[in-house]
């Protein structure tokens, strides 16, 4: 895909916001375990990079998908991958659905608010018993009168401790599993909604992540986003843009422990030359930016296929899978030629492998991407 002047431009400035106004604190908030979500996503909200996509008539700036990879992309520069999965989830992951399918009152409630950074959301799909198979989830919500009554539990949800709503996947019905589910926004004010726990990771530190569970929740059946029993074709139309994130941001994460890796390495002295000069580490080297560059291209062709209105749950599927197993090979390998640095907290490329090995398992894992090729490529049927 040919970027434009106006791509460039939008890249720049959301590098140019990560450097200024996230990157200084980064390292507090990773001690922390938790950074200021509202602050952060009012000031991206006021420059326009939470709606790139969405519709202008709520909000947002009504581009097509190249924009928002092209944000995606930045959001490699911040100086730990905890913040960008924060923010993924509010773009790419908890309200594509309510942008194309919910009704104009639910999306003046929650998307236009989440389009301005006014309310931070979060996505429900996960929980303990059903991560990448989704179809086995048992939260329900039940009709009652004009409401829904919610039961279950929710797994690491993201931003799950300052969430205003989320984007709830629960069983509506009794019918098959994939026709049974249905989206609904849930504010996590509402009355039964509870906190279990604040997750520890070994990674993503910086982002709250949390077990919640609905007691007797009650929303009103408006809050359901488009048709009832629907709601498991729109997570997996959501899964896409989350699948084109991970592969994303993970360009640049690669990108630059390549490349501080290569100076790094320069510099470095050992039995009186350059580790660089060592064939088993500029060969090395080599080959990570080779398969990276095979990476850009088919996740930029994944874009370019969503862009023109293509189904690329195929190709998705494929740069999902290949980011994840690049950034644990390439981070691995780059941080090896850090020698002790390497394993220090200090180190970027430290941070940068612990927080890409979540890329094989979120929003499917390496093994769910290779049954989805598998399928699509005609192997078998189910």
């Amino acid at each position: 895909m040919q970027l434009t002047d106006e791509h460039k431009q939008l890249r720049a400035s959301v590098k140019k916001f990560l450097q200024t106004e996230v990157n200084p604190h980064v390292d507090a908030w990773e001690e922390a375990e938790l950074f200021p979500a509202h602050e952060v996503f009012k000031k991206m909200g006021d420059l326009g990079f939470l709606g790139v996509t969405k519709p202008e008539r709520y909000g947002g700036m009504g581009l097509d998908y190249s924009f928002g990879a092209v944000v995606n992309e930045a959001l490699g520069w911040c100086d730990c991958g905890a913040i960008p999965m924060a923010l993924g989830v509010q773009t790419d992951m908890a309200t594509p659905a309510l942008s194309k399918y919910g009704s104009p009152e639910l999306c003046d409630e929650f998307l236009r608010p989440a389009i301005a950074g006014d309310h931070v959301t979060a996505i429900g799909v996960s929980e303990a018993g059903a991560g990448s198979d989704v179809a086995a989830l048992r939260t329900t919500a039940v009709r009652r009168g004009g409401d829904y009554v919610i039961n279950g539990g929710k797994m690491w949800i993201t931003n799950g401790t300052q969430a205003d709503w989320i984007c709830l996947l629960a069983n509506t019905g009794d019918g098959p599993a994939h026709r049974n589910k249905s989206l609904i926004v849930v504010p996590l004010k509402t009355k039964g909604v509870s906190v279990s726990r604040k997750l520890k990771k070994m990674g993503m530190k910086a982002s709250d992540t949390a077990e919640l569970h609905f007691d007797d929740v009650v929303v009103p059946q408006r809050h359901r986003i488009g048709e009832e029993g629907m709601g498991f074709i729109y997570q997996m139309e959501q899964f896409q843009e989350e699948r084109m994130f991970v592969a994303l941001t993970a360009l640049t994460g690669i990108q630059r422990s390549v490349d501080e890796t290569i100076a790094y390495t320069r510099e470095r002295k050992a039995f009186g030359k350059s580790i660089l000069s060592n064939q088993a580490v500029h060969f090395k080297l080599a080959e990570i930016q080779i398969e990276l560059e095979s990476l850009r291209a088919l996740t930029w062709k994944a874009v370019d296929a969503h862009v023109s209105g293509e189904d690329a749950t195929l190709l998705a599927s494929m740069a999902k899978l290949k980011a994840g197993r690049l950034s644990r090979v390439a981070h691995d390998g780059c941080l090896q030629f850090w020698g002790g640095m390497g394993f220090m907290d200090e180190t970027p490329v430290s941070r940068r492998y612990r927080d890409s090995r979540l890329g094989s398992i979120g929003g499917g894992a390496d093994e769910v991407m290779l049954g989805i090729i598998a399928k699509m490529m005609g192997m078998f049927r189910r």
